[in-house]
């Protein structure tokens, strides 16, 4: 996901973005991320490439936000698209200044916040989640015995 493009001559342009404390040189979309990014977003035969280059261009225009101020993992896109995210290093790259670059692994595309009304609140949305799922087995353990 290097930006290949140069301004001028002997001008360094960084080959990462910055967000947050991360700098992030490399997009990964995983195969669950690609499923949900062709369920929920948008209906298609998406590749991965085609993927990780839109997100690429989320990040270098700075449309990619933290959902909650002190969250690491879920992150806004165009304050509306809410989707899941884990970093990590990678071994032997560092940019000019010396510190670490990292790969940005998509987990999930959760949705969008103005379709599904659930995602504004992802924390009373989980522990909905966990309590309809954990009703679930206890309904299902009932039946069993």
């Amino acid at each position: 996901m290097r930006a290949k493009g140069m301004e001028r001559w002997s001008t360094y342009e960084p080959f990462y973005v910055v967000l947050g404390d991360k700098r992030v040189a490399d997009i990964v979309i995983t195969n669950h991320a690609k499923a949900r990014y062709n369920d929920r977003i948008e209906s298609g035969n998406n590749q991965n490439d085609g993927i990780a280059e839109w997100m690429w261009e989320c990040l270098k225009e700075h449309r990619m936000i933290p959902y909650y101020r002190n969250e690491q993992d879920v992150y806004l896109i165009d304050e509306d698209l809410v989707v899941v995210a884990e970093f990590a290093e990678i071994d032997g790259e560092y940019d000019i200044t010396g510190n670490s670059l990292h790969k940005m692994i998509v987990v999930t595309y959760l949705g969008r916040m103005s379709e599904t009304i659930e995602l504004r609140d992802l924390k009373s949305y989980y522990s909905w989640l966990r309590h309809t799922r954990r009703m679930t087995l206890i309904k299902n353990s009932r039946k069993r015995k």
